[in-house]
């Protein structure tokens, strides 16, 4: 029976079809031959959706949409500029710092790489940056996004996993600060190899003057996660605050925003929360039934027999996620790998905050590699670059990130640190 749930799974993705209907698909052949009423389905996938939390994406989703139509984006990336510009490699260093400043409003690496890199491939190119530079740079910073607060892919985590929400953003904070400190040392790095100068001479005056004009744009972050951590809006609460923030920033305070241009976003963002709330709902019935046919436990098993070494065990783990992220878009490998992985975490004592984050830093790397990459398509055409060329630009920004990985994997403090000092 289970040859039957996965050979129909991966012989339908072999030929294209989506993972939502792959999922759902192979899920009702197995109920079919196992004679199980065909309404099981409908149940658990309505089921899966059913999650408070889960409104949580709409709103993040909408917000980083507004901001990027709202020209927000600009602003932060002038001051980003005006603190940064000065340092060798300086457009390097304000493409990491503009994506961790956005990544506390949209939480998706997708937006980021959409609306800052935009921006930022263009102004490396016009400083006289190499191709493969600005788009290796603005690949790997992008991946900041769904790390540090708000993101999607850790709400779509902690619904799966039975995890507080609210503790898994206080987790990615200090993770995703330290990918941005390796990346920035990284370019530090290819600065002084590739001898890049300076792209702005330092001026207190022009600091100040574009810090007022984002300084409405800054505060985002801080009110949502400040918002959070004390404990005045759940994670949900804070996507719909974040959302009020945007309109009122958009129509009454930087007045870039139309009525045309927001009801083009509101439709963008129903498609894509519909295209994401679909794979939650057929994973939920694919991840039921693997539970119900013990494949989890026997999973489990297996693999503590082969070896209970915790560290072998995270190897083995972290390479399989790697491998998978190669393949699978990040949301569906969620749902689909969290209820076989989360036993085997929890019998080797790996704290399921912890193992969340492992999880979406692994999948956000895969987000770099072919063939299923999204930011590497998405800079591909932002660039106006060939597809392999954007993937071999971000072949070395690769290691920064895989060594803060090993740091979250075997240093449990790096990531737990924060959310036991705040919710426990």
């Amino acid at each position: 029976m289970l040859y039957l749930l996965f050979g129909s799974l991966f012989g339908m993705m072999a030929v294209g079809v989506p993972i939502a209907v792959a999922l759902a698909g192979s899920s009702l052949l197995y109920v079919w031959a196992a004679g199980m009423p065909d309404v099981v389905v409908l149940h658990r996938m309505i089921g899966g959706i059913d999650s408070f939390p889960l409104l949580a994406i709409p709103f993040f989703i909408l917000a980083g949409n507004l901001m990027n139509s709202a020209l927000i984006t600009e602003r932060i990336y002038a001051f980003a500029v005006a603190a940064f510009g000065w340092m060798r490699g300086g457009l390097g260093h304000v493409n990491v710092v503009g994506s961790v400043i956005f990544a506390g409003m949209s939480g998706t690496a997708v937006a980021d790489a959409g609306g800052l890199g935009t921006i930022e491939i263009k102004a490396m190119r016009d400083h006289g940056y190499d191709d493969r530079f600005a788009v290796g740079i603005t690949a790997a910073s992008s991946t900041i996004g769904p790390i540090i607060p708000p993101s999607l892919p850790l709400v779509i985590y902690g619904v799966m996993a039975n995890t507080s929400v609210g503790q898994l953003f206080a987790a990615g904070f200090i993770p995703g600060l330290g990918m941005a400190g390796a990346l920035m040392i990284w370019v530090a790095w290819i600065a002084r190899r590739k001898n890049y100068g300076r792209d702005a001479r330092f001026s207190a005056q022009v600091l100040v003057v574009t810090f007022k004009q984002a300084f409405l744009a800054l505060m985002t972050p801080v009110i949502l996660i400040g918002g959070m951590v004390s404990g005045m809006f759940t994670p949900t609460e804070a996507a719909i605050a974040a959302v009020v923030y945007a309109l009122f920033l958009g129509f009454a305070v930087y007045r870039t925003l139309t009525w045309e241009s927001l009801v083009r976003v509101s439709l963008e963002t129903i498609e894509t929360t519909a295209v994401i709330l679909l794979i939650v709902a057929a994973a939920s019935i694919f991840g039921w039934l693997l539970t119900s046919a013990r494949v989890t436990e026997q999973l489990t098993e297996w693999v503590l027999g082969f070896s209970k070494d915790p560290v072998t065990i995270l190897i083995l783990v972290n390479v399989l996620l790697l491998v998978v992220g190669c393949f699978l878009e990040t949301i569906a490998a969620i749902t689909i790998l969290v209820p076989v992985l989360l036993p085997i975490m929890t019998q080797i004592g790996v704290d399921p905050v912890q193992f969340g984050l492992i999880m979406v830093l692994n999948l956000m790397i895969g987000l770099l590699t072919p063939p299923v990459g999204m930011v590497l398509y998405i800079l591909a055409r932002v660039a106006r670059i060939p597809f392999e060329e954007c993937a071999k630009a971000c072949l070395p920004f690769l290691v920064p990130l895989l060594l803060v990985l090993a740091v979250v994997t075997f240093w449990p403090a790096f990531s737990l640190w924060l959310p036991t000092l705040v919710y426990r």
